[in-house]
């Protein structure tokens, strides 16, 4: 079927068209109920259906011939490693390891908290939990202890698992004293963390809590696989929110492996067999949904790369990867192309590679600028693709659907530089204003979806479903509110034009500017703050602290903006890239108090706006641009 005839159908009738789609995984009991709707406005896919995850990326796999197919190419250029492990090799260290976690006491319906490099490990850890029923939360490795606390507490995680170190580029990073000092900094405290050991830096293990990755499995039974609900939780994933309080995001099982099912085929377009390559890592739902579940439950061959694409060697990592594997398709961001850019502008290093296996690769996470797409496009000539998905959706809202039929002349399907594409089958998305009454096509406004959301979305957050409700279902009654504003054109293709709240989007990270905010008001010396999001040429935005100092500080500039980005690496972490904080005046407020945000982003990136109306002292604002060109900032 070709698009329109897809989307219309599962616009009709959802319910049908999704309980059609559940045939598309292996069931241990199939669902009576195809979408149940919650007490708290909420929904949930298959609910009563009986499967288990990691058997669908393994067993299953293994079960239909595919036991000696490579299910992970496991790439370290920052260790000069290689590992090509098969479907029947994962699935022997996953049962071996998940039977060495219930001997630690993890049994289904428990949490465990990865806080992991990108190594082989680390997907046999999210899949080992996955195996008993457990519910993982993985932290990314660049997240300082304090962050890590917040996690345990929320999560309460029975156990954590960790590494003795990461790297980055030429650095070793000690992962075992920030895991320390992360349960020292929590009230709730596991029964043990688990260190798996890398040659490169040996972790201390000093406490009787402290166990060996190596050891625990020492003349253990491996684990089958647990039955689960499809309703019952896979995992918790965290994004920022507007609060500065993560929200550990909820992902199900049921709804959860259709969904990817769904995707890898009909929008990604690989097949089982294909070679998969999620550019990405296990920390953000990218790794989750196309490195780990959705390849290896397709069946394809997935990259497990920890590495950067510059310096590790060099800019021509990515395209020796591609070349090396036989790369079908790949995901990435597009700050990750633009760093390559910027070392090999002239695309010398590409040049050297056999990248003839590649089809099309897609891009997301941040805008595709349109010098990014064309310097990709030419050196490649294959079709870069832009999308659009969240950490809530865990899919795809909009996308080219490259495993669909050939389009026709009545169905066309070219990508629209600036669009994100069209709506994904199941997505009925709207363009609201502020009232909630549907734009007329090209007019700006507030994107969001029609409810019922497709399965695969998330439908709480851990412990918190009045927080769910509030933060997406409140503000447009009937809808769910993508906290992303934009426009739609007369063929349906959606353009993004940049978050509606203080969430800031930096290489395809999602922080929050209120978290910063807490940090750089914290400082004695600053009386209050705005952290706002500036575009960049290589990481999309990068966050800016315009700081009001307390009357009487004597503090030089520079040495306010030193403790200033130091406090912010230690408490928020390296990856919030934090490296200017501009000392101004005095910040413009409305009448009621409230900063005016929106306005000061539009000052830094010099873009035209509207005074607006509720402004308490409008000369403040030409102020703060003079400030902000002595910065630097035109």
């Amino acid at each position: 079927m070709a698009y329109t005839d897809e989307y219309r159908s599962a616009l009709e009738n959802g319910e049908r068209y999704w309980t059609a789609q559940a045939d598309r995984i292996h069931w241990f009991r199939k669902p009576q109920t195809t979408l149940k709707e919650t007490a708290s406005g909420t929904w949930s896919w298959y609910p009563d259906g009986e499967l288990n995850s990691c058997y669908l990326a393994l067993d299953h796999q293994i079960a239909e011939g595919r036991g000696e197919q490579v299910a992970l190419y496991y790439d370290s250029p920052v260790t000069d490693t290689k590992q090509a492990i098969t479907y029947n090799a994962l699935r022997d260290k996953v049962a071996l390891f998940a039977g060495a976690l219930r001997n630690q006491g993890v049994n289904k319906g428990d949490t465990v908290l990865i806080y992991m490099p990108m190594i082989p490990e680390a997907a046999v850890a999210m899949l080992a939990c996955a195996r008993l029923g457990a519910v993982h939360s993985v932290v990314f490795g660049g997240f300082a202890p304090n962050e890590m606390a917040i996690r345990i507490d929320d999560a309460e995680p029975k156990v954590i698992l960790t590494a003795s170190c990461g790297i980055e580029f030429d650095k070793t990073i000690a992962y075992k004293p920030l895991v320390d000092q992360a349960i020292a900094g929590a009230k709730h405290k596991p029964l043990c963390t688990i260190v798996c050991q890398r040659p490169m830096l040996k972790a201390d293990l000093n406490s009787p809590q402290d166990l060996d990755w190596e050891q625990i499995q020492e003349g253990v039974m491996p684990a089958e696989c647990v039955p689960v609900r499809g309703e019952d939780p896979l995992y918790i994933l965290y994004t920022s929110g507007t609060t500065g309080q993560p929200k550990g995001i909820v992902r199900d099982n049921g709804g959860h492996a259709v969904a990817l099912s769904y995707a890898l085929n009909n929008v990604y377009g690989m097949q089982a067999g294909d070679v998969w390559w999620g550019a990405s890592d296990i920390g953000w739902v990218v790794g989750h949904s196309f490195i780990v579940y959705g390849p290896l439950m397709g069946g394809c061959s997935s990259i497990f790369f920890e590495g950067k694409p510059i310096r590790t060697p060099d800019a021509g990592t990515y395209w020796r990867v591609i070349a090396e594997y036989g790369v079908n398709s790949m995901f990435c961001a597009p700050t990750a192309f633009r760093a390559i850019r910027k070392e090999d502008p002239n695309g010398e290093l590409a040049k050297q590679h056999d990248l003839s296996s590649l089809r099309w690769i897609f891009v997301a996470g941040e805008k595709l600028d349109s010098s990014t797409y064309y310097w990709l496009s030419d050196l490649l000539q294959v079709p870069v693709l832009d999308h659009w998905w969240q950490t809530e959706t865990g899919w795809p809202m909009t996308s080219p659907m490259m495993g669909l039929s050939c389009p026709t002349e009545s169905d066309p399907a070219e990508p629209r530089l600036g669009s994100t594409h069209r709506p994904l089958p199941g997505y009925d998305i709207r363009v609201l204003d502020a009232e909630g009454n549907e734009l007329p096509d090209g007019e700006a406004g507030h994107i969001c979806v029609r409810l019922p959301m497709p399965p695969g979305v998330a439908w709480s957050i851990w412990n918190n479903d009045e927080r769910f409700v509030s933060s997406y279902l409140t503000a447009f009654p009937g809808y769910y509110h993508t906290g992303d504003g934009g426009y739609r054109d007369d063929d349906g293709y959606i353009y993004i034009t940049g978050r509606t709240d203080d969430v800031i989007n930096v290489a395809g990270h999602r922080l929050s500017t209120g978290e910063m905010e807490e940090v750089v008001s914290a400082h004695p010396a600053v009386a209050e703050c705005a952290v706002i999001g500036v575009n960049d040429e290589i990481k999309g935005q990068l966050p800016v602290g315009l700081v009001v100092i307390k009357a009487g500080e004597e503090i030089d500039d520079a040495q306010l903006e030193a403790e200033l980005v130091r406090r912010v690496r230690e408490q928020v972490g390296a990856l919030a890239c934090f490296r200017r904080a501009v000392v101004v005046k005095r910040l413009p407020k409305t009448r009621s108090g409230k900063i005016l945000r929106a306005t000061l982003r539009k000052i830094a990136a010099a873009e035209p706006y509207k005074m607006p109306s509720t402004i308490d002292d409008a000369s403040i604002l030409d102020e703060i641009t003079e400030r902000l060109k002595q910065a630097g900032f035109e």
